[in-house]
């Protein structure tokens, strides 16, 4: 019964994961809270969760990421990335990989993936070239890149404190790197040759719009203005080419909403976008009649602010995530507006005051400049219009580099253990200025730390209970005994199927225990099978939902879930062809 019990909760979490019902990480504490409360897990176990090395070492590079970027080494890639695009697309493709397959190799590959977003997309505006073209490939690269080192991905640092966890020896810096190599030429190839003609050609968002640089104008109605009454529409305040009402204010509400509906006021403020010429064609034009015969201004101009379209993405921690966009304040905090929306397979671009707002979703936002750069500054949307603006200390990057450098030195010609390495670097940055506390705290993704809590408790859960014993055996054991390259085989194909709609780091948490059981039930060393874990649980290529950076450049690029799935598949096939038959050769299926 235990068993069944423990085996439902599973279930269910997966469908809780698959389905979004709560962030990955509060499903996954949930469920380790119902086995704590059960009595399937103890005390010791949730305090051996916390003290997972795992745990700490991808905490520490979450710090160690932030640092690098905020001394400029990230923004330095991008630089380099727009020098070498200057050739053909091809080989623009090519050194856009390289580039950010080396740079995932040694960094956490989310904050490469935020930051070279906007240096891509203008990097293809420049080529002529639809960035669609290019951000699938670069979220790919960013993939290949996590399998060089055992810091690359959180994915390896996981598989690896479960692996000890259990007893077995740590993987040391570069263990998976001649893999890694294998693996991310096989990919590399693959996008030159096959993939880039799988691509769509979509054009941006902004690009669906006219980029004519427009002005918000606001205007007060007076006391006694023939204009009282009547409805913006029939005031022909919009007659002139060019001209819109975006908004009508009374007392420091907005309107927009029903503009149909308003009938003007004394004291309302009126908000007119229009271009440069608009506004004197306003002035001049009888139809509106901004004066009187008498002199008398029935429209008295307050202020005109140059007016920007920008793109931005809500990122993962933004507060607007949940909230619909008539409870933002944009308009009282920043002065900008959103003027459309895209989300997965719509597009929106009519009133979008209801609509709550998700990770991913792609905004376009218009507004007087300073304003955008403010809401982008705050950390609230990621600007995909142009690099992001960062508190750069370009003086501290040297000791950054240094850091870094010093964890994957020392952890190769050392029997120093990664996480007391990268604990270390991470408070030297601090210390020394690299980054705030602020910023070491903000750069920290807790959304995947408390994933990975959990979900060691929840394997910890499945394995006291019998749960994993009994699935080895009724499962992958049966394939194992026949031939112990199918049952690696297949453990990769399973893996691979799970992080298509779950988390990379779920899928690991979830499977490396199973792994770990499969190889002692067969007698073999568990080494080859974690590093099946490893591989096919982070090369998810076919879906967006499998790995982070896929999700980040999904609404980015205005792709559509298919689009993963016609570039992708194909090479998540390839890369299990590939591992059936690369791992149990680099990785001998020997006997304990």
């Amino acid at each position: 019964m235990e068993i069944v019990f423990v085996l439902t909760v599973l279930a269910i979490l997966i469908v809780a994961f698959f389905m979004e019902w709560r962030p990955p990480g509060i499903s996954a504490m949930a469920a380790a809270s119902i086995f704590l409360a059960a009595g399937v897990i103890g005390a010791e176990d949730v305090r051996g969760a916390l003290s997972n090395s795992a745990l700490v070492t991808v905490g520490c590079m979450f710090v160690l990421s932030t640092a690098l970027e905020r001394t400029g080494w990230i923004e330095t890639l991008g630089f380099a990335l727009e020098r070498l695009g200057r050739g053909s697309p091809l080989m623009t493709l090519f050194a856009l990989m390289l580039l950010v397959m080396l740079a995932s190799a040694a960094v956490n590959n989310t904050p490469v993936v935020l930051v070279l977003m906007p240096v891509v997309i203008i990097l293809a505006r420049r080529q002529k070239m639809a960035p669609s073209l290019l951000l699938i490939p670069l979220s790919y690269a960013a993939i290949f890149g996590g399998g060089l080192t055992i810091i690359g991905t959180s994915t390896n640092l996981l598989v690896d404190g479960v692996a000890q966890s259990h007893g077995l020896p740590a993987f040391s810096m570069f263990d998976i790197t001649m893999t890694g190599l294998v693996f991310a030429a096989v990919g590399i190839v693959y996008m030159l040759l096959i993939g880039k003609h799988l691509l769509p050609d979509r054009p941006m968002l902004d690009s669906l719009y006219n980029t004519t640089r427009y002005f918000h104008t606001e205007v007060l109605i007076p006391q006694e203005s023939y204009l009282i009454g009547k409805s913006p529409t029939n005031a022909r305040l919009t007659q002139s080419p060019g001209a819109m009402i975006i908004d009508v204010i009374r007392d420091n509400q907005t309107l927009r909403h029903k503009l149909s509906q308003v009938q003007l006021h004394a004291g309302d403020r009126i908000v007119i976008r229009t271009d440069g010429a608009g506004i004197k064609e306003l002035n001049e034009d009888i139809r509106v009649r901004f004066i009187r015969e008498s002199g008398e201004h029935d429209l008295e101009p307050i202020a005109e602010r140059e007016a920007d379209v920008l793109e931005g993405m809500v990122g993962p921690h933004s507060r607007f995530v949940g909230k619909r966009i008539a409870d933002l304040g944009l308009r009282r905090f920043y002065g900008v507006y959103i003027i459309a929306l895209h989300r997965s397979e719509t597009r929106f671009s009519e009133v979008l005051e209801q609509v709550e707002l998700d990770f991913g979703d792609t905004l376009l936002i218009q507004g007087p400049r300073e304003g955008i750069h403010r809401l982008f500054h705050d950390g609230e949307l990621i600007n995909l219009s142009e690099p992001r603006e960062l508190p750069v200390r370009r003086h501290k990057a040297p000791v950054a580099l240094i850091a870094l450098l010093s964890v994957i030195v020392i952890a190769a010609l050392t029997s120093i253990p990664v996480v007391s390495l990268a604990l270390i670097a991470a408070i030297v940055v601090v210390l020394v200025g690299c980054l705030t506390p602020k910023e070491a705290f903000d750069g920290m993704d807790w959304g995947v730390l408390m994933l990975i809590w959990g979900m060691i408790a929840v394997g910890k859960a499945v394995e006291n209970s019998g749960s994993l014993a009994w699935i080895t055996e009724h499962t992958l054991i049966r394939l194992g005994q026949s031939n112990p390259a199918i049952a690696l085989s297949g453990l990769y194909l399973l893996t691979s199927l799970l992080t298509a709609f779950l988390s990379n780091n779920a899928t690991a948490l979830l499977l490396t225990p199973m792994a770990i059981g499969m190889a002692q039930h067969l007698g073999l060393d568990p080494t080859p099978f974690l590093v099946a874990v490893m591989f096919a649980a982070s090369a998810s290529f076919a879906t967006p939902l499998g790995y982070q950076t896929n999700l980040f450049v999904y609404s980015a690029g205005g792709y559509y879930f298919r689009d993963f799935v016609k570039v992708g598949l194909p090479l998540n096939i390839i890369f299990w062809l590939v591992a059936s038959f690369l791992i149990p050769w680099l990785w001998p299926l020997k006997a304990l």
